[in-house]
């Protein structure tokens, strides 16, 4: 259900740079999805540093070229749960405490960090070798004009959930994503629809929320726009930023 960047030594994590060295980011202009990563931050993402609040946990990411480091602090039945994810390592500590975690622990816990920053800064990083973006047409959904772009991923270097794949409705006339949708194959697999609201910019990069939907098992992505215009789409739940702020 999460897509993930490699993760050296202990993790394999989907769409995370397996860079150890600082390095300047290029954007391609010549892949379907370069001018929407343009329009929702560009080259501001190499060097982003944000908080923000979800589901009463605080999140940070700092990125540095192909260098990051993001940070999620919580609560959990009155202990302070602090998680560190780097390109190389994974950490959690309880109430100050550094865990012994076995390296099954440290994959899962990473992708869960890994999973919520992810989806905050989409479509970063979606220019990754390991993606593979194909055009597949345009539609119509409520009115406003669409390109679809599919979003694939190569086994070497595209993590453990490699076989997910991807849609992504463009906004013709903004270059924004106002949906995605997506089939997963772990737990079971499913297939979900995702569409964008209460857009805003903070330092110059879009951030926006989304309603999370559900739909039968086996549903071509292509028919998900006019089931959700119709409204045979099951809403699950809603992934919802607070607070977003930049880091100095």
């Amino acid at each position: 259900m999460r897509i993930f960047y490699t993760l050296l030594l202990l993790l394999s994590i989907l769409l995370l740079d397996a860079c150890t060295t600082s390095q300047k980011v290029v954007i391609p202009t010549n892949r379907p999805l370069s001018n929407a990563i343009k329009s929702h931050g560009g080259k501001k993402y190499p060097t982003a540093a944000y908080t923000f609040e979800f589901r009463k946990g605080q999140y940070t990411f700092k990125n540095d070229g192909g260098n990051y480091i993001y940070t999620s602090v919580k609560m959990k039945d009155g202990q302070k749960i602090e998680d560190v994810l780097t390109n190389d390592s994974f950490t959690r500590h309880i109430d100050g405490v550094k865990q012994d975690l076995t390296a099954k622990k440290a994959l899962s816990y990473g992708n869960i960090l890994n999973s919520v920053i992810y989806f905050a800064q989409l479509p970063y990083k979606l220019d990754d070798p390991s993606v593979t973006q194909r055009e597949k047409g345009n539609t119509t959904i409520k009115g406003q004009a669409y390109k679809v772009v599919e979003v694939s991923f190569a086994e070497e270097g595209g993590g453990t959930d490699h076989d997910d794949v991807y849609h992504y409705w463009v906004n013709q006339k903004t270059n924004l994503i106002d949906y995605l949708a997506y089939t997963f194959n772990v737990n079971g697999g499913g297939v979900r629809f995702r569409s964008a609201y209460n857009p805003r910019k903070v330092g110059g990069i879009h951030f926006q929320d989304y309603v999370n939907y559900k739909a039968v098992k086996g549903t071509p992505l292509t028919d998900l726009p006019a089931l959700y215009v119709k409204g045979e789409l099951k809403e699950l739940s809603k992934i919802e930023l607070e607070n977003i702020r930049m880091l100095k």
